[in-house]
C-alpha cells in the first residue's frame, strides 16, 4: 500500500503514532500542533475508527513485529533522526496489577515484550523525541530499566513518571505512567492543571438517549426489571448499591466482598472513575449516569475521555467492541499536555 501524500508546513514538527487504537493520541499531538505522518494498528476495528478520523494519516494495518521501521521510513521520505516525536502505547494487560495478582506473580505476557519493539522502532528512526504510555505496574518492571538503558545509549536523556490524567484536564481519574525521551536535552513533565474539569461540564449538556440522532448516545442496553428497579433505587449524584442495604441488592452483590463502585453513580461536580473497557455496564464499576436510570453511554464515554464530540466510532460490530476503543485510548488532552512539552524543546533546538 503506497503512503498518503504528506502535506506539512515547516512550522509542524513531526511525529509517528504507535499502537495508535482509534486515535486518542494522534487527536492529543495533532492538538498539541504536531502534523502526524503515519501510524500503526494491527486490530481492524480500531484501524477502522482511526481511518473514519484521520484519513490524512498514512496508516499501516500490520502486527508491528512485521513491520520494518526503514521500510516505512523511506516510504515517507524521511531519514533517520529527522522525526520529531516518535510516540505509543504498547498492550498494558499483562502489566496490570490485577492480572500480576498485586505483583506477586511475575508478568509472563507475551505482549509486555512489544515495548521494545517500541523500542526497535525508536533506535531505527532515532527521532527527536519520545512519548510513551503505559500502566503504573510498569514503573517497577525491569523491562522499563531496560529501557532506559538502551534509549541513554543511543544518546536519550529520560524520565519517567506516574500521573493522574485528572490533573491535566481530562475529567476522569486515570493513574499512568509516563515515559518522555529526548536527543534534545533534558525533558520535563507539564504542571497540574489548577482546576480539575468535572462530569457536569462534559456530559450534562447531552440529551436524554434515544432520539439524539448520534448512534454513539442513543445505542444503550436493556435492563431485566429486577436490574432496572435496583439502578432507579440507587441515590443519585453519587450513590451506590451499599445505600440499599442488603436486602434490596441484588442476590450476586449481597455475596460480593469488595467491588463497592459495581452499580454505584457519577457525581456531577467531580471526576468520573477510569473510564474502563467496561465503560458501558453498570456491573463494571461506576458507571451509571449521575440522575438518569441507565449506564452512561459510548458518547459519554468517549467524551469523558475527552474525544471530539463527532469523533466517529463504528458500531457495526456492537458497543461492547467500540467500549474496548474508547477504554483503550490514551485520553487527547493527557497527550497534548505532555505533547506540547516535547513541542517546546523541539522548536527551542532549532531556533
Amino acid at each position: 500500500m503506497r503512503p498518503k501524500r504528506i502535506t506539512t508546513g515547516t512550522h509542524r514538527p513531526t511525529a509517528f503514532d504507535l499502537f495508535s487504537g482509534c486515535g486518542g493520541l494522534t487527536v492529543g499531538m495533532k492538538r498539541a500542533g504536531f502534523a502526524v505522518l503515519a501510524a500503526l494498528e494491527c486490530w481492524d476495528l480500531a484501524a477502522d475508527a482511526y481511518e473514519l478520523n484521520h484519513e490524512e494519516v498514512h496508516l499501516v494495518r500490520s502486527d508491528i513485529r512485521e513491520c520494518d521501521p526503514i521500510e516505512l521510513m523511506r516510504s515517507l521520505k524521511l531519514r533517520a533522526g529527522q522525526l520529531d516525536l516518535l510516540a505509543g502505547c504498547p498492550p498494558c494487560q499483562g502489566f496490570s496489577s490485577l492480572r500480576t495478582l498485586n505483583g506477586t506473580r511475575p508478568v509472563t505476557d507475551r505482549q509486555n515484550d512489544l515495548i521494545f519493539e517500541f523500542v526497535r522502532f525508536a533506535i531505527a528512526l532515532l527521532p527527536k523525541t519520545i512519548l510513551l504510555e503505559n500502566v503504573p505496574a510498569l514503573a517497577n518492571d525491569e523491562r522499563l530499566v531496560r529501557v532506559n538503558l538502551i534509549l541513554n545509549a543511543a544518546g536519550y536523556n529520560c524520565a519517567a513518571k506516574v500521573l493522574d490524567a485528572a490533573d491535566y484536564g481530562v475529567p476522569q481519574r486515570r493513574r499512568r505512567l509516563l515515559f518522555l525521551a529526548s536527543r534534545l536535552g533534558q525533558v520535563s513533565f507539564p504542571n497540574p492543571a489548577r482546576k480539575r474539569v468535572t462530569v457536569r461540564s462534559v456530559i450534562k449538556h447531552l440529551p436524554v438517549p434515544g432520539k439524539s440522532g448520534d448512534a454513539l448516545h442513543d445505542s444503550q442496553a436493556r435492563h431485566s426489571p429486577r436490574v432496572a428497579k435496583v439502578i432507579n433505587m440507587i441515590p443519585r449524584d453519587g450513590g451506590s448499591r451499599a445505600d440499599l442495604g442488603p436486602g434490596a441488592q441484588l442476590p450476586c452483590h449481597q455475596r460480593l466482598d469488595g467491588f463497592h463502585d459495581i452499580y454505584g453513580r457519577m457525581r456531577w461536580d467531580d471526576v468520573s472513575p477510569t473510564i474502563t473497557t467496561g465503560c458501558i455496564n453498570p456491573s463494571k464499576g461506576r458507571f451509571l449516569h449521575p440522575e438518569q436510570n441507565r449506564a452512561i453511554s459510548l458518547r459519554e464515554a468517549s467524551l469523558l475521555q475527552g474525544f471530539p464530540r463527532h469523533y466517529r466510532l463504528p458500531l457495526e460490530r456492537g458497543r461492547y467492541p467500540v467500549a474496548q476503543l474508547i477504554g483503550n485510548a490514551f485520553p487527547p488532552e493527557f497527550v497534548r499536555r505532555q505533547a506540547v512539552q516535547l513541542r517546546r524543546l523541539i522548536l527551542q533546538s532549532a531556533s
